[in-house]
């Protein structure tokens, strides 16, 4: 973890200087930046409690209760009893508070722009994305995970598929170049193969970020039947129902294109897609011994007919 660990505390290091940046735009305002982020909290919640601020930003109980007497003597709070714990008060801003506030958000707009004046539309989503990445890696529980889009490839996004498979299935199991190799053969396949019989490619997009992809195409010398491949879900997506959902696209697919069946190639050890691949309807039809990616396997072909 050592890579890992100094890689993390460079970015802290660059990422605090662009916060300071943030801060000067505090700096001729009447509230630090500490004290502006306990607005927004108040703010954001609509009414809370001393106690749930500071579990909430982890501050010094102490510097956090002065700063709340201050807010309540400048008039920007007010408490009302909290009917469901008698031992504390809630809080809430008053009309004040919510110009205040709204001042504050102004202010805070105008700083990030300026920090991403200098980026183009792609790197700012880019940027975004990244943004929710950490946040979610690190279990931020503000965030909330947006809706899932199945949608069709767009330029760039064949590397970047064969990408993260590559490294994906080289940390689950151990798979080396080849594997990485073999899928960039596959996806240069499905692309220069004709457009009759049918075939097409989904990706699975959730917050700006692609979380899986399958594709579709004619099986190489099996007419009538479609070869359903490279099934894949980033783990960080996993568990909501992700790789069930291209399944069943591909599947409708091609039974809806007037194939007679469909077949898969997967191996005895990817557990998670044998699971997705029985709950659809497929059933294995064949096995066999394999030496690849440098490791002894189980191959199996799976089989739907329509």
């Amino acid at each position: 973890m050592a890579d890992e660990i100094e890689d993390i505390r460079a970015f802290n290091r660059f990422y605090t200087r662009q916060i300071g940046l943030l801060e000067e735009h505090y700096a001729e305002g009447p509230l630090s930046l500490p004290e502006a982020r306990v607005l927004y909290e108040i703010d954001a919640r609509g009414h809370t409690t001393a106690g749930e601020l500071y579990r909430a930003l982890r501050m010094d109980r102490g510097y956090l209760s002065r700063m709340l007497r201050k807010f309540a003597d400048a008039g920007l709070t007010a408490m009302s009893p909290n009917l469901d714990d008698r031992r504390s008060n809630n809080l809430a801003l008053t009309t004040d508070g919510d110009i205040i506030v709204n001042r504050l958000n102004e202010r805070s707009d105008d700083a990030v722009e300026q920090l991403l004046h200098r980026l183009d539309g792609s790197e700012r989503r880019a940027l975004a994305a990244a943004m929710g990445t950490i946040r979610r890696l690190l279990g931020d529980e503000a965030l909330s995970s947006g809706p899932v889009v199945i949608r069709g490839p767009r330029i760039g996004e064949l590397g970047w598929l064969i990408h993260r498979q590559g490294l994906i299935y080289n940390e689950q199991f151990g798979w080396n170049i080849e594997f990485e190799a073999l899928i960039a053969g596959i996806y240069a396949q499905y692309q220069s193969v004709p457009v009759a019989p049918p075939k097409e490619l989904w990706v699975a997009e959730q917050d700006g970020t692609i979380v899986g992809s399958i594709f579709v195409m004619p099986s190489d010398g099996l007419a009538g039947s479609a070869q359903l491949r490279m099934l894949y879900v980033e783990p960080a997506a996993r568990g909501q129902g992700v790789g069930a959902a291209l399944v069943a696209q591909a599947v409708s697919f091609a039974r809806g294109s007037g194939y007679e069946r469909m077949r898969l190639w997967t191996h005895t050890n990817q557990v998670s897609a044998r699971k997705l691949y029985a709950a659809a309807g497929f059933a294995i039809v064949e096995t066999m011994p394999e030496h690849n990616f440098g490791k002894e396997l189980s191959g199996e072909i799976w089989e739907m007919r329509f």
